[in-house]
């Protein structure tokens, strides 16, 4: 964790300011509710109404400082705008990168890269949507990837293929992650890897046959890609903090995504526990509401006490990086539970409702279909499980 100067502090809301804070972000929801999502579901088409009704509001700027134009707000805030986006039956995954990208540039970027973008990404006239860093070969395995960025004296040339670069086409910024120092030649395979802020509205305007991107069309709507950098050439200035250590800064800012996807687990945790307990309570068979039934109400009690104890942990989680504290431990617990917990209750909602929990008008299918992501994405389950089982508990390295 990078140590945090007293004015780098993020401003932290108490108790009636996150209420309200939450209250008017669930109004917002509300003019674009289930119907607005379902509608865009079948021909997964990015929802640029929504997006620009956060942006307007100011909600994905939270984490800029204030001098630039932001909120200041910490991570604590920027996860319940998250839960609520999610708890409406929405899907953040067409804004949440402009939140957890803002640590690599806030806590690494320059003055000049600073006073450059953030007052225009505050203002909404620019957006940083699109992270480019895993690679079809490497996978999980960042350090292994190819995409390579040549330095030379007009600044660096970039050739390389990567997947799961999302928003590039609804983005201005991209942050991109390449070898600089090929692998054979460092001693340790997370040197020599770096990462840059690319214009994307330079790169289209000037080299267009430099960045091909291919849309994929995923189980959900997920505006996501694949992309072929040729021969892409960006200024010396476009590298974030030091040459080599871009490896370092990207592993520095996974916590506040693990956080806050964490949130949107959360979110869609209490979606399908507010949905199963009303239809429970409301639908009759055998003449009697079905939540009476115990084989029907003590698993959706079960799911709410699951959702409750992750909700609990990415608050201690926020807090501690809020605070500039160590917080590994708890971000990815935060992740690992939140997941589970909402396929719990994803399971359950559509065992409550039964054969209308698959039929599109009732909003379990799709939600069902988004939340079992998170379980793999932005990292495997596994992957935490290792991680807790080497740094946390002290065994031996499993990968």
């Amino acid at each position: 964790m990078v140590n945090m100067k007293e004015t780098d502090a993020p401003i932290r809301l108490n108790e009636e300011e996150r209420k309200k804070l939450r209250v008017e972000v669930r109004e917002l929801c509300q003019s674009f509710g289930n119907e607005y999502w379902r509608k865009l579901d079948v021909p997964r088409e990015y929802p640029y109404e929504f997006v620009e009704a956060l942006t307007k509001a100011g909600y994905l700027s939270v984490l800029i400082p204030q001098e630039y134009g932001g909120k200041g707000y910490g991570i604590a805030e920027a996860t319940i705008i998250l839960e609520e986006i999610h708890r409406a039956g929405g899907h953040a995954a067409a804004c949440h990168a402009q939140m957890y990208t803002m640590g690599a540039l806030l806590r690494h970027g320059s003055t000049e890269q600073k006073e450059k973008y953030l007052p225009g990404i505050a203002k909404g006239e620019i957006r940083l949507q699109a992270f480019s860093i895993t690679e079809p070969e490497a996978g999980s395995n960042t350090t292994g990837i190819q995409t390579f960025a040549e330095k030379t004296k007009d600044g660096y040339i970039i050739n390389g293929h990567k997947n799961w670069t999302s928003r590039i086409l609804q983005s201005d910024l991209l942050l991109l992650l390449a070898r600089t120092t090929p692998l054979e030649q460092v001693e340790k395979k997370s040197k020599g890897i770096s990462l840059f802020l690319v214009d994307l509205r330079e790169i289209r305007k000037s080299q267009p046959e430099a960045l091909v991107v291919e849309p994929v069309r995923t189980m959900f709507n997920y505006a996501t890609n694949k992309v072929w950098y040729k021969d892409m050439v960006i200024p010396h200035n476009s590298i974030i903090g030091e040459e080599g250590k871009g490896f370092k800064y990207v592993l520095d800012g996974m916590n506040a995504e693990r956080i806050l996807l964490a949130a949107e687990t959360i979110g869609d945790g209490y979606f399908f526990i507010d949905k199963a307990v009303k239809y429970a309570s409301e639908r009759e068979v055998f003449n009697r509401k079905i939540g009476q039934n115990q084989g029907v109400q003590f698993p959706i009690a079960r799911a709410y006490a699951s959702i409750k104890a992750a909700d609990l942990l990415r608050y201690e989680a926020a807090a501690k990086f809020d605070a500039g504290d160590s917080c590994g431990e708890e971000a990815n617990m935060a992740k690992l539970l939140s997941s589970e917990a909402s396929w719990e209750a994803a399971n359950i909602c559509l065992n409550t409702f039964g054969g209308n929990g698959f039929v599109d008008e009732y909003d379990v299918e799709r939600k069902f279909r988004e939340t079992r992501m998170y379980q793999v994405a932005p990292v495997n389950n596994n992957m935490i499980l290792a991680y807790i089982g080497q740094h946390v508990l002290g065994m031996p390295r499993s990968y």
